[in-house]
């Protein structure tokens, strides 16, 4: 039988994105496969992604990277979820915790339950039917249990890190398992003639260096995909609007020991903020639209919504909604946002780079390069970004504020078929009908369906036949929440306890 085994692999790009690939190939590839990075010094990084979802942990996992080195090394935090500020109307608040409303007690979903309470006069907000809520709030942390009986199953939990450090961790790891890191700057890319295979890259000082598989995590530049293989960029700016970003790390607030254990995107006047506490320090940055604020003066509004004291310059990130039309062709794989860029809204830049690297794995080539495995790739692939994009817009489609140019545009805005179809089969039904691809479960869209105020006409008629009293059954279950979160140490304890 003929050896078609790829025998050389090359991650083009280092940060995060190129240093993640290279750490799982390095891994799993452990035999006769060499596996390399180029990258060089004098080409900055773009360094977002200091928020993550809970599949960072399995990513971890798999390399069998210790969660107390992992957070020492990157000076983590963990994150129970997001708070949105302003979002909706100008003064509401919500949470999008990580797992679950409630927990399974009844065939009919819990927001059914709480609609029928609502309506009987309870005002008590949705988030307090959930245990992030419960240990978020009061600034908590603790381990989800397997026993379904307890409430501490009910929820799940990501970090918080330093980018730069994350990188620089994985750099260590890798080249433990023999990645060979390459200092260069990359000035050509070397093609067949017949089959537009890419066979080498080469080096501004001349080197030249082949591969069988080429991992492009060059970023916005898409050096290989989209430079060499002159694949499409597909633009949704029509639908997110927001182009730039300013990014300003601060200080903690003078006297304050317990960080937060979740992120907060506040709305503001012309798009949204973020905030992401770190062990060491706080990460800020507006991500905003250029057509209504210019640079200038978005720095300045960020820096005087600081916690605290400037600890960096303004950093300034420009970047077009989109993706390519496919992040696999022939023997390119884009991995992060060489292949597309999705604004953080809802913390999946370090998911997506992640995605693709275990699609990559599960669908391994040969020197063959099989059609067909390739389009199966980018069929999931696809499809994934697909429903997060309309995650994305659904927060923006439904925004209630008027009080600035974009909100008004994005209320008024048509949005995917896909995404319309949910906002109505939420609205008329109280129901979420999950699609092929999802990342987001129903825990997530019915936070913001509820949060930014998309209440249904109607819930489901199989309530009525149940029989259980939903205002007693919600207030047993809030109890038993403030009882757990009472009883978990702070955030700041269960780190130092983790690390010690």
């Amino acid at each position: 039988m003929q050896d078609r085994r790829i025998r050389k692999v090359l991650v083009v790009g280092g940060g995060s994105a190129g240093w993640m690939a290279a750490a799982m190939l390095g891994h799993i590839l452990r035999r006769d496969c060499s596996v390399s990075l180029v990258e060089s010094d004098d080409i900055g990084i773009v360094g977002v992604g200091e928020a993550t979802i809970p599949p960072i942990k399995t990513f971890n996992q798999t390399l069998g990277i210790s969660e107390a080195d992992f957070v020492r090394a990157t000076q983590a935090t963990f994150k129970l979820g997001i708070e949105f500020v302003g979002w909706g109307a100008k003064d509401s608040r919500y949470f999008h915790p990580f797992g679950s409303h409630g927990r399974n007690f009844d065939m009919v979903s819990l927001h059914h339950y709480w609609l029928r309470a609502r309506a009987m006069g309870d005002t008590t907000p949705f988030d307090e039917h959930c245990m992030a809520w419960a240990l978020a709030q009061k600034g908590r942390m603790a381990r989800p249990v397997g026993d379904p009986r307890s409430v501490l199953s009910t929820f799940e939990y990501a970090y918080h890190f330093d980018a730069a450090g994350y990188a620089a961790f994985l750099r260590q790891f890798a080249e433990s398992k023999g990645v060979a890191r390459i200092e260069g700057v990359i000035d050509g890319v070397e093609q067949h003639g017949e089959t537009g295979f890419v066979e080498a890259v080469r080096l501004n000082d001349g080197r030249r260096i082949e591969a069988d598989l080429f991992i492009d995590c060059s970023g916005f530049r898409s050096l290989l995909l989209g430079g060499a293989m002159g694949e499409p960029f597909e633009d949704w700016s029509h639908w997110l609007p927001c182009d730039r970003a300013v990014a300003m790390p601060c200080a903690h607030p003078e006297g304050a020991t317990n960080p937060t254990p979740y992120t907060r995107s506040t709305a503001q006047e012309a798009g949204w903020q973020w905030r992401i506490p770190l062990q060491h320090r706080i990460g800020n940055g507006y991500v905003y639209c250029s057509q209504f604020i210019d640079d200038d003066a978005a720095a300045h509004a960020l820096r005087g919504r600081l916690d605290g004291k400037p600890l960096a310059d303004p950093r300034f990130i420009r970047f077009t909604a989109g993706r390519r039309r496919r992040h696999w062709v022939k023997n390119v794989v884009a991995v992060g946002l060489s292949g597309g860029f999705l604004e953080p809204l809802e913390s999946t830049s370090i998911h997506l780079i992640q995605a693709n690297i275990s699609k990559l794995m599960g669908l391994f080539p040969d020197r063959g390069f099989d059609p067909q495995v390739i389009d199966e790739f980018n069929t999931i692939a696809l499809g994934e970004t697909d429903r997060i994009r309309d995650f994305i817009i659904l927060h923006y489609k439904l925004m209630q504020r008027e009080d600035a140019e974009l909100w008004r545009y994005v209320a008024a805005m048509e949005v995917p078929d896909t995404l319309a179809a949910a906002i109505a089969m939420f609205r008329n039904h109280a129901r979420h009908i999950p699609r092929q691809f999802d990342l987001f479960a129903i825990d997530s869209w019915l936070a913001v369906h509820l949060g930014q105020g998309n209440i249904p006409l109607d819930v489901d008629p199989v309530l009525d036949y149940r029989g259980i009293d939903a205002r007693q059954w919600l207030r047993q279950l809030r109890d038993a929440f403030a009882l757990e979160a009472d009883r978990s140490p702070d955030h700041a304890r269960f780190i130092a306890d983790l690390v010690k």
